[in-house]
């Protein structure tokens, strides 16, 4: 997937603006979630449910970037891709098993929360 520029150009993937600016809420977001979950053990029952939406969302959002990394035909992109896939295969993880792993853990936060009383 190449993007065209003014006059014509092919852009990189990181070139577009909207792909730059959704990199960079996503990042946002997973750092304000993160320091919020450092509370979590303190939150009541519907804010733990709160919590486990947002990083539902969150996590449906990064799935589909890294979808749209995996399909572009830029070069930045395949090589963040093959980086992440280095990094993750060091822990003996694929992408699709770290998201597949990380549901797994809301699950699991979702059926606590529930359990709750």
């Amino acid at each position: 997937m190449s993007f065209v520029g003014g006059k014509g150009k092919a852009m990189g993937f990181f070139d577009s603006e909207v792909v730059q600016e959704e990199a960079k809420q996503l990042f946002r977001d997973f750092q304000n979630l993160m320091r919020l979950g450092e509370r979590y053990g303190q939150f009541d029952r519907e804010g733990k449910k709160i919590f486990i939406q947002h990083m539902e969302e969150l996590l449906e959002r990064q799935r589909i970037f890294m979808k749209r990394l995996e399909l572009s035909d830029d070069f930045m992109a395949q090589l963040t891709i093959k980086q992440l896939q280095t990094q993750l295969g060091g822990l003996g993880l694929s992408l699709s098993q770290m998201f597949d792993q990380m549901h797994q853990t809301l699950e699991r936060m979702k059926a606590e929360a529930d359990a709750e009383r």
